[in-house]
This record gives C-alpha cells, structure tokens and sequence, in this order.
C-alpha cells in the first residue's frame, strides 16, 4: 500500500531559508520580486494602473516592523492559499497564470526567505480581480492562518510585514535596506522607494547603464562607460565592448581588463535576471579562455538556480557563453586590424588568455604568431619577425635547455626559440600543422652537435689521454666525452643530452629493480642499442681544456674533468644525483689537497 511522506514543515522552513541562500541580505531581493511579479502582472490586464513599490524601514513605520507595498495585481483568498502555503505548487503557480516569462520569481519559496531575519510574515491583498481582503499571517514554525478582512486594505495591491527577530533588526533598518534595495533593483523599470525615519530613496535608475542616452557623443558615451566600470569593478578599461544576445533576450556590455590577470582567476560577471540583479560575481558567463573580460548583463531567457545568486547550466547558458566569447574573439581581431598598436599592448597583457584560444582558432593563432613576444637566440621577437630570417623555427620545450642551448646557437647563427612556457609547443605544433611539417619542429641537441667543427688532427692528438681519461671517469655519470671547437670561447665545455640513451638508461634502472618476470619483458622491449645518455662536449678553444694537453698526472686529469662535468650539468639546470653532488665534493677536495701540498 503506497504511503505519503511524512514533512515536518518546520525544519523545511529552515533548510529553505537558513541554507538555500548564501546571507540573508538576500530577502530584499525576494520581496522586491514578488512585488515586481505583481506589477507586472497587474500591468499585463490593466496597462493604465500605477506601478509602484515601497519600503518602509521601521524608522519610518515607528512599531519595528518592515512594511513592503506594491500597486500590484494581488491575491485572492484561493490564490493565497495556492501560492503562499504549498511549497512545490509549481503546477497551480502555472494554472494561475505565472509561469510567463515576464516574472521574476516564485511566490512562496521567494517569501520563505523572509523568515531569515523574521519570527512572524504579514501579507495583506487585495484582488484587481474583485472580492474582499485576505489576510495571511505565517510563523517559523511552519503554521499559517488566513482570514478575509475587507477592511484591512481598500487599494488593489499587496503589503507585507516583517516581524524583525531581535538579533536581525539591523537587517530591516534603513541603513541596510535602502542599499540592499538600491543593489539589487537599480534597473527595475518600476519606481521602489525605500522610506526611513526622515529620508526617502528612490532606488531605480529606470534605464540600462550600458545603453547610449539620446544626444550623447561617442567619446562621452565611452565615457560614461568607464566611469561605470570604475564603480562597479574598480579598474579603467582598456575597453568597453557592447553585447547582445537577441535569442537569450541578452544585452550588456563587456569591459576588458587593462593589465594582466592570473588565467586561473575566479570571473566576476555582474548578472541581471529581468532588469533583477543575480548576482556580483556570476561565474560560466564566457569562456574560460576570457579570464579577462568582465560583464555587465541582463537577461531574460537564462534561468537562476533555486537560491537565485548563479546561473543554472544548461544548453542555454552554453549557447550565451558561445556567442559572448565569439564576440570577444572577434573583437581581438578586428582590434589587430584596424588598431595594431593597441593589440600589441592588450595581448602583451593578457598573452595567456590568447594563447589558449589561439590553440583552437587559427585567426587568433595568425594573431598571435603576429604580436607575442617569444625568446629567441636573436631576442624576444614574435615569430612571424624571427621566420623572416629562420624559415624552419627551431625549438625547445625546456626553458633550462634553452637556456644551455642558447648562447652556443646564436654564436653558430642557428636559430632557436624557447617553447618552454605555457601553450608556447602546443602552438608551434598548431602552427606546423597549418604551414608545413617543416616550418617548426623541435630541435634534437644531436643537431646542433652536428653543427660544433671539429679540431684539427693535431689538436685531437694532443688530447688523445684527455678523452681516454674522461670517458674512464664519465661512464660511471652514463655520459661520453667528445671533442669540438665552438663559440663562445669562454664556454669550456657543454652537456648534451641523447634522449634515445636516456631511454635506454631509464629502462636498464627499471630492469634492475624489477621482479624476474618484469624485468624479462623489460628486456624484450629495451633497445639493445649502445651510446651513453648525455655527452660532455669539450671546447677546444677554451684556454682551460686547451691546457689538459699538458697535464700528465693522470689523478689530476680526473679531478679536472669531473669539475668540467659538474660545471656542464649546473649550466644546463638539471638537478644533481648522488654521484654527481659526490663528483663535484671530490674534485674540489683532490685540488684543495693539491694546493695546500697534502
């Protein structure tokens, strides 16, 4: 036999207004949307009815209460019963006519907020459909009554009272509802007052900030954008991009950020429902790639979550978010054409953002092949500039190699960019895949090997011993000594590493340490190839090695290579293992004996 659940309506009051919304600020928003749902409403069959709302602080009412009226449509007692005292009435808030998408919210759940700061809600209303007053009067406690009152109220319209607790007085005083009045209902196409002890407020501007008023000049409506920006996200724009979304009922206005912000910054969109603010900062509006654009919009199709303070996922807000970002983007590209020195600066600012739509647009990948800097052996240059004279762009995806790779490029003129920063490799890859396999390609240290000169015969005779010795004292560091002349002078000697011997190495280590049936298949799957995994490549034209020709103590030949090695491997930015920290103690140790005569 089926069975109801059984709900204890107190403690459903509670989650709803304790910990659906994020403060109870929140309840001024809730009473102004269902008193603009009212207006609205009454609007709709009666278009010559007066269009007010006000609040009336207890400073103002003088028995500690919060009285909100409005001129709207107003209920009846069935509608009083459907609307305000059947939470999840979903279906008889439709048979009653509110499910148009002129309305803002949800009588009853909105009204539950209420009971954040207050004991006890008042609603008085009377009907422009006829039929007398009905009083509502509903307690935390979950327990309601209603009675018809005809002389409770005499215009068409609804009031509501609040009953303050008397820890949560501060929130319906004047001081704090007529900024909460003035934050959340600003666009409100309705006059709100909010009314105090001596002071009024009319909280409503009437019109969209972001609109040009009649009589006003480009530079002045620039202007008056800016100014917005200032005070609603506190910095100047670099500029101020008009939005619209006519299928989402979606208008606004996007402000770009001057200077650079962290790709992972949380975005802040300032986000009106129906001329109703959502929220201050509204997340999934565009694209994450635009971390640095901030939003100003209403909209009349995206759908809040049930607290109202964000934005419901769905198909919808994944379209906005597509034609937004499709505005930025082409923006940015509009921008470089007509304005290149500006889009230089802005994507010098926010290289990150474009780099990362540049990954999957080819318009902004040209963008950005055009105007971001790139460290090169020549400088930092963009890479259109650095393909002029380097048809094959060469590069590396380790910042540290580069930067042990570098100065011995630039000093054979070949040339090399560093990829080792974020989305660089990935769009060198994007841009080979558009051009060519040849236009860009990592570089194989192999290949600039293949570029030192060799020394003549007679220098390669006199440090004959020189290699026998190192590559005795090298192999225990997986590494071969070899011999070059190169520029710069000064550089004595230079750490390549053989990505096909680091493999090999990595797999014999693994091989030792594993299990007899692991390290059989291992074997099967090594290569059984020969060659170490890095070379120390010696410059014969530095003095230093020069001089290891005459060293015949065969004690002391070691000690100096060992030093030339771990000053090769510090050069090159790699973190020392065991072996090398107890090469380098013991080099300095063997000369420091040598020098004080032990």
């Amino acid at each position: 036999m089926a069975q109801t659940f059984g709900v204890n309506l107190r403690g459903v009051i509670d989650l709803l207004s304790h910990h659906l919304y994020s403060s109870p600020r929140v309840y001024v928003r809730e009473v102004l949307q269902n008193a603009v749902d009212a207006v609205t409403a009454r609007g709709l069959v009666e278009p010559g009815a007066p269009r007010r709302i006000t609040l009336e602080c207890p400073e103002h009412t003088g028995d500690g209460t919060l009285r909100v009226s409005d001129t709207g449509i107003g209920l009846a007692e069935a509608e009083v019963h459907a609307l305000l005292s059947t939470l999840g009435g979903t279906s008889k808030r439709d048979d009653l006519g509110f499910a148009r998408r002129d309305f803002l919210g949800q009588f009853g759940v909105g009204l539950l907020s209420c009971f954040m700061v207050a004991d006890e809600v008042r609603l008085v209303s009377r009907s422009a459909s006829g039929g007398p007053a009905v009083r509502w009067t509903g307690r935390n406690d979950g327990t309601y009554t209603v009675e018809v009152d005809d002389s409770a109220r005499d215009e068409v319209g609804t009031t509501l009272t609040l009953l303050p607790r008397r820890d949560c007085d501060h929130w319906t005083e004047y001081a704090t509802v007529a900024p909460l009045a003035a934050e959340f209902g600003s666009l409100l196409p309705y006059e709100v007052r909010v009314v105090g002890a001596t002071d009024t407020a009319v909280v409503t501007s009437g019109g969209f900030p972001w609109t040009r008023v009649e009589g006003e000049t480009s530079a002045e409506h620039r202007e008056r954008l800016a100014g917005y920006c200032r005070a609603v996200f506190g910095f100047e724009p670099f500029d101020a991009l008009p939005l619209e979304v006519g299928a989402a009922g979606l208008t606004g206005v996007a402000f770009v950020l001057p200077e650079g912000a962290h790709p992972g910054a949380r975005q802040a969109h300032r986000v009106y429902l129906k001329r109703m603010l959502v929220g201050t900062a509204v997340e999934g509006l565009l694209p994450d790639w635009a971390y640095f654009v901030r939003c100003v919009v209403d909209t009349s199709a995206l759908r809040p979550t049930a607290s109202r303070e964000a934005l419901y996922e769905d198909e919808t807000l994944l379209a906005v978010r597509d034609a937004l970002g499709g505005r930025v983007r082409d923006w940015l590209v509009r921008l470089a054409a007509t304005e290149p020195e500006r889009a230089g600066a802005l994507l010098a600012a926010h290289h990150m953002g474009i780099k990362s739509l540049a990954l999957v647009d080819d318009e902004l990948l040209g963008l950005a092949e055009r105007w971001l800097p790139y460290e090169t052996t020549r400088g930092p240059m963009p890479l259109r500039q650095f393909r002029r004279s380097h048809p094959t762009v060469l590069y590396t995806p380790d910042v540290d190699e580069f930067r042990q790779l570098a100065p011995v490029a630039a000093a054979q003129d070949i040339g090399l960019v560093n990829a080792g920063y974020a989305y660089d490799t990935d769009l060198l890859r994007r841009i080979a895949e558009r051009d060519g396999p040849d236009t860009a390609r990592r570089v194989d240290p192999r290949e600039l090997l293949a570029a030192l000169g060799r020394p003549d015969a007679a220098t390669e005779a006199a440090l004959a011993d020189t290699v026998r010795v190192a590559g005795a004292v090298l192999h225990d560091h997986d590494c071969e000594p070899t011999l070059r002349e190169f520029d710069p002078v000064s550089l004595p000697a230079l750490l390549i590493a053989d990505a096909e011997g680091a493999r090999r190495q990595d797999a014999e280590e693994a091989r030792a340490e594993a299990d007899p049936l692991w390290a059989d298949l291992l074997g099967h799957l090594v290569d059984s190839g020969s060659g170490a995994a890095q070379r120390l490549v010696l410059n014969t034209r530095n003095p230093l090695v020069a001089r290891l020709a005459e060293v015949a103590d065969t004690a002391l030949l070691e000690s100096a290579v060992r030093a030339l090695y771990v000053n090769a491997l510090l050069q090159s930015h790699r973190p020392l293992r065991p072996k090398d920290t107890a090469a380098l103690t013991g080099s300095f140790l063997d000369l420091l004996d040598r020098a004080i005569g032990h």
